[in-house]
């Protein structure tokens, strides 16, 4: 498949220089997910990662060849966002930077993640977390069903 098979990912906290491949690897992602609306402009998503989400989170990124390809963010016990690029999907990385995470929060992690978004569910359910409830859509931007999933080791 792509590059990610060949090599192993290097996981590293990210720093502010990285908001733009961290900005690079949502954009790629999310427009991958078809079912959601589209609220912000790329500039808008930009700006709030480089001064919300990566001065207020725990963020580690995946270099392949020196390259962002993905990244996962913390905020206390919850991890906020794991996307990676779909070159780099299918190939270790995502379960490289869950393991991150795992580590820098052993006792446990929460997270919310679109119900229409099986893969991610079914990549979350293959590392251990479960399904503790299904919400509306109500507690999120998007306002699409979520659900609510745990990981307790």
């Amino acid at each position: 498949m792509g590059v990610s098979e060949q090599i192993s990912p290097l996981i590293r906290r990210a720093g502010s220089g990285d908001a733009q491949g961290v900005a690079e690897a949502f954009l790629a992602a999310r427009a991958e997910m078809t079912y959601l609306p589209h609220l912000h402009t790329d500039e808008e998503t930009r700006a709030w990662i480089a001064g919300v989400m990566l001065p207020s989170s725990q963020v580690w990124v995946a270099e392949l060849r020196g390259r962002v390809v993905g990244f996962a963010a913390l905020r206390g016990d919850w991890l906020d966002h794991l996307y990676l690029a779909p070159a780099a999907q299918n190939g270790g990385v995502g379960s490289a930077l869950l393991g991150h995470a795992k580590k820098a929060r052993p006792r446990g992690l929460d997270l919310y993640v679109f119900q229409r978004n099986t893969g991610a569910r079914r990549f979350y359910e293959r590392h251990g977390f479960t399904l503790v409830a299904e919400g509306d859509g109500s507690a999120n931007e998007e306002n699409l069903p979520d659900a609510h999933y745990r990981w307790r080791p």
